[in-house]
Order: structure tokens, then sequence, then C-alpha cells
């Protein structure tokens, strides 16, 4: 059985209600998951690339867990992706190390569902908003999973919608959603 790696990028986990759940879920799983947390790793900021690449390497799947914020990634979570994913090693004539590698991305997003619509509020649907990171994901080759997402994080989710969102957020991170 493969293992999966998570990549999580939440700038202040500890006042996050659906991360930190999504977070626990994961941790019940150490056979199959493999949790990555770049704002504990990394609280400086200076990211250790080659450890990064080297880590990787070592997985055909990778999920990206993160915020939506201000309609885009973390800020530590975008550096990680200009480090890391580096010209001689991600991508250029000699760079294929995650090419056929299947990347997905979890995001908790703290509006209504309706507004990420092109007639709503956002006027852009997820996948729009997304476009950067999945036009990374092509340039190096790699396989782009459909993403994983929790609308109403901010404040609209109840506990319930949370944990059975935790539930199906481990079944995508399998693979068996």
């Amino acid at each position: 059985m493969k293992r999966t790696l998570v990549v999580l990028a939440h700038p202040a986990l500890s006042t996050s209600r659906v991360n930190r759940r999504w977070r626990e879920e994961l941790l019940r799983y150490p056979e199959q998951i493999d949790l990555h947390e770049l704002y504990d790793e990394y609280p400086d900021g200076q990211i250790d690339v080659r450890q990064e690449q080297q880590r990787l390497e070592r997985y055909d799947r990778v999920i990206l867990q993160f915020p939506l914020y201000w309609y885009s990634y973390p800020p530590l979570l975008k550096k990680w992706f200009d480090d890391v994913f580096a010209y001689g090693w991600a991508y250029g004539s000699k760079g294929e190390k995650l090419k056929g590698k299947c990347f997905g991305a979890a995001l908790s997003i703290g509006d209504h569902a309706h507004n990420y619509r092109p007639d709503g509020g956002v006027s852009y649907t997820v996948d729009e908003i997304i476009a950067p990171f999945k036009a990374s994901l092509r340039h190096v080759g790699a396989i782009e999973l459909p993403h994983f997402a929790l609308f109403g994080a901010s404040y609209q989710a109840s506990d319930e919608e949370v944990a059975k969102s935790a539930s199906a957020y481990v079944r995508y991170v399998l693979g068996e959603a």
C-alpha cells in the first residue's frame, strides 16, 4: 500500500476549526498518511529546499491542505512552491522529478459555496481561483486530482458538518472518494 503525503499549510492552525479537525482525522491513519506541517517546520520561513524535494520524491500522491487565503495560498505555501519546484528538478530539460505524481488540494473556504459561481459574490469558481496551482502541476508533468473543499469554514459550518467533512477528507486523501 502506498502512503500519501499531506502538506499542511495553515498560518494559524490553533485557531482553525476545520483544518485542525482535518489534521486530527489524518493522524488516525499513520500507516497510510504522512503529515508535514509547513508552518511548524519553517516558522522562520526559511525552507530547506533539498529536504523538501527529497520528501516529495518519496511519494506518488501528495495533498496540499490549506485555507483559501485571500483567494490564494497562504504565504509560506506559495514560497514553498516557488523554492521547491525548481528548474532542473521539477521542470526543464532535466527536471522531471514530479512527472506522473498525483497532487490534490484540500481547501477550507470561509464563505458560502453559492458565492463561488460566476453569478455569485466572488464571481469565480474554486477551479478558476486555483488555476495557478493547476497550471503549475501541468507545467511539471504532475497529475492534477480534483480539489476537496469545505465551504462555510469561517462561521456557517456546524460542528457536525466539520466532522462529516473530516471523514470525507480522509477518504479523499486515501484516494477512496
